[in-house]
């Protein structure tokens, strides 16, 4: 197959499928067109040539859609705006940058350190970066706020480059690239990490696929906030600088249509089409940019690519018959990249050599002349075009098509190879090479001396190029990277706001996931954070009962609702409007995740003090989005994520897909996640009530107590919420563990202690009752409202004791909680036996737990809570069983119970009852 037929599919082929009639009037039309372009210029026949599509189409003239076009630059030569920066300067800076970033990682390979990085990925953006930086990428002083810009995460060495000449980061912490801890506090994360650097990165993006729907949901949240009032955001732009091997991740491309309908002409996405990923070729067999062109362009995007240099110009010009062109769209990406790791002689041979015409067009060129033939990406007059293309343009989001080398510069042994993302380290020869293509001024004796300490390049803050560089800074608004948190504090609700939580619901059932709702819509109403919470839904509102707030605080969508309401007449209609308060993003917990992460880092993006409440199917949050949600805990987001329809078995006869037994233990992995399991509606109302206060509250008590996310489950299944007990342990509650009730004097057996959590609780109550009726046993009932921080407690207790040199150990919170109980302990919840298993190392007592171990399954809950053995009666006979081999109970007395409870008998069970939303 010819690399013509190879890539075929990805051309327009207008005229493919057709047959010429009459070639000689096909040539007067050719004519005339390219009449028009030399007399009056590509830009009025672009006009001429879409007016004639409109007027085909009136004419029922089939013409297809163009998704692809020509493998050449979008922006004609004579629609390119001049350049107006210093291109000596620039370029001289730019080399300093490129050394700068290499001797990054050429010293941190030296010996003993050896911790890796990446030389080439810079290498082949700075261009990129730089046009941006010196002419379009503003700093949060600039009048209109700034830029939101997604740095490429592999590419870090350079903005640490960049830093180091304008004065931000020295020499030591250059040093200390990738030793975070061994040289604090002059260290440097590997990546994008704001939580590990946290006054200069803004967004974490080297998990890939993460950064462009990121991307995509600030700058819709920067829509939000300008729609509904809060800030004036008209005059600031997101930049995404993404990989186009990135672009195969599913959140790379699968949110597109988002930023389409929502005409999201404030978001940029620039693609460093390098033409490889990791290991080869992204498309070695394809034309990636071709791909990326019809993708966007069938999405809705604006679409600009720049591929050729200046220096093709002259010969695209020359281009009457069309061949270099048919042999741009015909060259597949794997031969362009071998072409830019060979010469120029070959480049000569294997390209222009493939039609006598394009052949001709480079006779009087030097081998060398062609070899300087440049990727668009690497001209900064192409770049600049681009990106003052995307400024200009309304209505849609930009996608910039770059193509570029991966290593550029770097020398022959980096440009364009498979293995270039993985190489670490140059020779000496690499270096002398590099130093010199650069005209960096430092010695072979330096070189030579120790190869893995070649000397950073400074050329002093008084240096033309350094004064022009912070020049050009100061007036786009100040440096980027930069993270800040300066933003006015709110006040908290008062107590009175979350009386009727705390009250319980009478003779009125409730899930908890009502209960929450019903705190929420009370927490709305607050004059002062009120309008600053943002709930987010991914298109289950009603399921949560939060259809009561389309009405009132109206769904968020930028075009309003111009459409007649099929639900118009009633009172829990479905309402949009441009101001609306509920980003309800349809089926997209990804999406909806990178929304949560917007709106809970507003703090530091915007100045802006919001609050997400990100409110989900349980099942579908962190085994879904984990990934996302670690990114969120390291960009330091806040806010509440809520687990709705939670447990193995409360979301009665939904099945495997849905029953979710798990989720805390996914949790429990996030360092910035709390996780509360609460069981009755005081319980939420304390643990939301201390997450206000830890998370946008006015304390000292540190970063560590701020930028956290607190999780809660809550269920689907309805229940009687008693009211808040007088003597409450509020201290326990939010702690993770207090003792909710205690046995009556006038039970005189043996004692046990039962544990359980959220829906569970109710069980553990009953089954105190029973054992206390039916065998004499004395049982006393724990509500553990957090399995994880208990377990975070304890852990923390046993590394402080081993960071003391005399060995002192804190008791763990639950360890002293339980110090002078008496009995066995019996744990059950609607989860996996690992969530409550995560204390056992620290409990006193017998420890005994009941979990949901397999897949979940649709049946009654009662029928699932038996066939778990985590019901009630279960937790009966276990504590029984655990009595009666301490010998506190007659032998044979769990056998007894077992056979009463028919514990084997799945049709036996009646744990639980009917109802809630599913």
């Amino acid at each position: 197959m010819s690399a013509a037929e190879e890539s075929s599919h990805i051309l327009s082929g207008l005229t493919n499928q057709m047959s010429d009639k009459d070639p000689q009037e096909t040539a007067e039309w050719i004519e005339s067109f390219d009449g028009l372009v030399e007399e009056r210029g590509t830009e009025r026949a672009e006009y001429i040539m879409r007016q004639l599509l409109q007027r085909a189409g009136t004419k029922s003239v089939g013409v297809p859609m163009v998704t692809t076009t020509d493998y050449v630059n979008t922006i004609p030569v004579d629609q390119e705006p001049e350049y107006p920066g210093d291109e000596e300067l620039e370029r001289r800076y730019r080399n300093y940058l490129r050394w700068n970033a290499a001797m990054i990682v050429q010293r941190a390979q030296r010996e003993g350190v050896g911790v890796g990085g990446h030389i080439s990925s810079y290498a082949g953006l700075a261009t990129i970066y730089e046009v941006g930086l010196n002419h379009f990428f503003r700093g949060q002083d600039h009048p209109g706020g700034g830029d939101q810009v997604f740095f490429q995460g592999h590419s870090s060495p350079g903005n640490y480059a960049r830093a180091f000449l304008e004065g931000r980061l020295t020499e030591e912490e250059l040093d200390g690239f990738r030793q975070e801890k061994s040289k604090a506090p002059k260290a440097l994360p590997s990546y994008p990490h704001p939580r590990m650097l946290k006054d200069f990165w803004q967004f974490p993006t080297v998990s890939m696929g993460l950064g462009p729907i990121n991307a995509i949901h600030q700058a819709q949240f920067n829509r939000y906030l300008h729609n509904r009032g809060i800030k004036d955001t008209s005059d600031q732009q997101v930049w995404a600088f993404l990989g186009d091997g990135e672009m195969d991740e599913p959140e790379s491309r699968g949110a597109l249509h988002i930023a389409a309908n929502d005409k999201l002409d404030n978001l940029n996405f620039v693609v460093n089409c390098n033409l490889q990923r990791l290991d080869g070729p992204v498309r070695g067999n394809g034309k990636i940019v071709q791909e990326l062109e019809a993708y966007f362009r069938g999405a809705g995007w604006n679409v600009i690519k720049v591929l050729w240099g200046r220096e093709w110009d002259q010969l695209l010009d020359q281009d009457d018959e069309g061949e270099l062109v048919r042999i741009m769209n015909e060259t597949l990406d794997g031969d362009y990249q071998t072409y830019k790791a060979e010469s120029g002689g070959f480049v000569r041979d294997h390209f222009f050599g493939r039609s006598s015409v394009t052949k001709e067009m480079v006779a009087d060129m030097t081998d060398d002349e062609i070899w300087g033939l440049k990727r668009g990406g690497h001209d900064y007059n192409k770049v600049y075009a681009a990106y003052q293309a995307a400024m200009e343009y309304k209505g849609k989001p930009t996608v910039i098509l770059a193509q570029t080398i991966k290593g550029y510069g770097l020398g022959p042994h980096f440009e364009g190879k498979n293995s270039t993302h993985q190489m670490k380290k140059l020779t000496v020869e690499d270096v002398k090479l590099f130093r010199d293509r650069h005209r960096i001024p430092i010695t072979d004796e330096q070189i030579e001396a120790d190869p893995y300490n070649v000397p950073y390049y400074h050329p002093g803050a008084d240096a033309p190029e350094i004064k022009y560089m912070m020049e050009r800074r100061q007036k786009l608004g100040g440096f980027l990277p930069e993270r800040r948190t300066d933003y006015d504090k709110i006040p908290m609700p008062p107590e009175a706001t979350y009386k009727h939580a705390r009250k319980g619901t009478g003779k009125q059932q409730a899930a908890t996931t009502m209960a929450f709702v019903r705190l929420l819509k009370d927490l709305m109403r607050d004059k002062n954070i009120g309008n600053r919470i943002v709930p987010i839904i991914p298109d289950e509102a009603r399921t949560f009962g939060m259809d009561s707030f389309f009405p009132t605080a109206k769904i968020y969508n930028p075009k309003g609702q111009n459409y007649l309401s099929v639900d118009r007449d009633l009172m829990l209609s479905y309402k949009e409007s441009t101001s609306g308060q509920l980003f309800h993003v349809g089926i997209n917990e990804a999406g909806a995740t990178s929304a949560m992460t917007a709106v809970g880092t507003s703090y530091s993006t915007h100045g802006e003090l919001m609050i997400p409440v990100y409110i989900f199917y349980s099942m579908f949050g962190f085994q879904r989005t984990g990934d996302a949600f670690w990114a969120a805990g390291d960009q330091l987001a806040r806010g509440f994520v809520i687990g709705a329809t939670a447990g193995r078995t409360t979301l009665a006869g939904e099945g495997t897909q849905h029953m979710d037994g798990h989720s805390p233990i996914l949790a429990g992995t996030n360092p910035a996640v709390k996780h509360y399991d609460p069981a009755f509606s005081f319980e939420i109302a304390h643990i939301v009530r201390q997450g206000l206060e830890d998370m946008y509250g006015e304390h000292d008590r540190g970063d560590e107590v701020r930028n956290v996310m607190y999780y809660l489950t809550v269920y689907n299944e309805p229940i009687i919420h008693p009211n808040e007990p007088e003597d409450l342990d509020v201290e326990g509650l939010l702690k993770g563990i207090y003792r909710y009730s205690q046995a009556g004097a006038d039970v005189t057996g043996p004692k046990v202690q039962l544990m359980g959590s959220g829906v569970s609780v109710p069980w553990v109550i009953d089954a105190a009752k029973i054992l206390a009726q039916d065998w004499n046993v004395a049982a006393d009932v724990w509500s553990v409202t957090s399995w994880n921080e208990l377990r975070r407690d304890a852990v923390a207790a046993e590394r402080e004791a081993l960071e003391s040199a005399e060995g002192k150990a804190r008791v763990p919170y639950i360890t002293q909680k339980l110090a002078e109980t008496e009995g066995p302990v019996v744990a059950t919840t609607d989860y996996a036996t690992l969530v409550p298993d995560q204390i056992r190392p620290f409990v006193p007592n017998d420890f005994a737990t009941l979990g949901a171990d397999e897949f979940g399954f649709a049946d009654t809950r009662a029928a699932a809570r038996r066939y778990f053995l985590i019901d009630t009666h279960s937790m009966v006979v276990k504590a029984l069983q655990m009595l009666e081999k301490d010998g506190m109970v007659d032998a044979g007395t769990a056998a007894e119970a077992y056979r009463t409870y028919r514990i084997d008998d799945v049709n036996a069970g009646t744990t639980g009852n009917a109802g809630g939303d599913s």
